[in-house]
């Protein structure tokens, strides 16, 4: 995947589930703080780490 995860860091979750959707990810978690995740890598996820409708913090995987 050619985009750059740590870009989508403070955007609104519902701009980066479009950003996302435009760039061609086929996956996108969405997890709230301290969510229980599984380990499994996953080359074509994009993992958002969500707050008060906002990503802190974003991953491949």
């Amino acid at each position: 995947m050619d985009d750059n995860a740590e870009e989508y860091r403070g955007m609104p979750v519902e701009r980066a589930r479009e950003r996302a959707a435009e760039r061609g990810w086929t996956t996108v978690r969405e997890l709230e703080p301290g969510a229980l995740i599984t380990l499994e890598f996953r080359a074509d996820r994009l993992n958002l780490a969500v707050r008060d409708g906002e990503v802190e913090r974003a991953w491949v995987g």
